[in-house]
């Protein structure tokens, strides 16, 4: 199930502010995803950019080498907007349905 919400949690991510792709695997862990594998982050952070929903940028590490950022530009706040209605209306649907499953 994961793999069905990992664009709409690495845009909400980045939405909060650009983040290199360690950052954001730790953050969405922080957020309660804990089984979010690294490869499976930047994976989504490479195919986000090619699709045109992500800027990004190089920074200079004091830890290592450069670390590439990514930032949402105007697409990917346009793409997380709808990806988060249907979420909404996802969940609220599942709700639904559960709800119905415990009053039995």
């Amino acid at each position: 199930m994961l793999k069905g919400v990992l664009d709409v949690a690495v845009l909400a991510v980045l939405n909060e502010r650009d983040s290199y792709g360690y950052d954001v695997v730790r953050r969405l862990r922080e957020a309660g995803l804990e089984d979010v594998g690294d490869a499976s982050v930047y994976g989504t952070l490479r195919r986000l950019f090619k699709a045109g929903a992500l800027t990004s940028y190089v920074v200079p590490s004091d830890e290592g080498p450069y670390r590439k950022y990514y930032g949402l530009n105007d697409n990917g706040r346009d793409l997380l907007a709808t990806s988060a209605k249907t979420w909404s209306a996802f969940a609220e649907t599942m709700d639904h349905l559960l709800k119905e499953l415990r009053a039995r």
